[in-house]
């Protein structure tokens, strides 16, 4: 009887420090040494692209620096009569994030007149200022043809800083009303909403223009051509 006596105690005893041993490897230090376990939750995993959500497509995308929409939105058309719109210029806005080399006014041509007899068509670039920073030489010839989006060259490339710029087309000539038509979206009238003059997304200026006129006044922005349906031309810049 002696002997059992003692003996359980001593069980007990080896029993219990291997259990004191076993709590002192996870206390508070996680899992047990060697396990390579921790009790915070492992990072998430990181995109290529440093983890940014997907925005959408960008006009990079098309090795191209800006645009006034994704071309695939501009299914539809605008055409406006000779009357509506030859010597008004046409100013359509752009807002730059960052500075880029400006060179060519991409253009959404949709349709083309064969007959037209055009002259004096010009692309151009307006900033906030309503200062005349670059234009393209006339146009008239690449509007008879390819009925594409296509690049207009400006006649000197400039540096553009990050801000509001006005893409400027003045049309001149004469041409079937229907046949002569630039890609667009479907927004209509839409287009300026929320917007007053200097700040028009779409506008005209000014009548009997044979030329870009070196300065603007763009408090004088008009919808009044706008919202006959010559609006929300697609344009991109490269």
């Amino acid at each position: 009887m002696r002997t059992r006596t003692t003996t359980v105690p001593a069980v007990l005893a080896a029993t219990l420090a291997t259990v004191l041993v076993l709590a002192g490897c996870t206390a508070s230090g996680g899992s047990p040494k060697g396990t390579g376990g921790s009790s915070a939750a492992a990072p998430a995993p990181v995109s290529p692209g440093g983890g940014a959500a997907f925005e959408g497509p960008r006009p990079q995308d098309q090795n191209l620096l800006a645009w006034t929409g994704d071309p695939n939105d501009a299914g539809h058309v605008t055409a406006q009569s000779v009357a509506g719109v030859a010597g008004r210029v046409t100013l359509v806005r752009v807002v730059l994030r960052e500075q880029i080399t400006w060179s060519n006014i991409w253009l959404g041509l949709a349709g083309i007149d064969p007959g037209a007899q055009l002259s004096q068509n010009y692309l151009g670039v307006y900033d906030a200022n309503g200062t005349l920073r670059a234009s393209t030489a006339d146009v008239s010839p690449q509007l008879m043809t390819d009925a594409i989006a296509k690049p207009f060259p400006l006649t000197k490339p400039f540096t553009a800083a990050p801000g509001t710029y006005f893409i400027a087309l003045l049309l001149n000539g004469t041409w079937a009303t229907n046949a002569l038509t630039l890609k667009a979206t479907g927004a209509g009238i839409s287009v300026n909403a929320g917007l007053t003059p200097p700040n028009l997304r779409y506008s005209t200026l000014l009548t009997g223009q044979t030329s870009l006129p070196p300065t603007v006044n763009l408090a004088d922005q008009s919808t009044s051509t706008i919202n006959t349906g010559w609006g929300s031309q697609w344009y991109a810049i490269s």
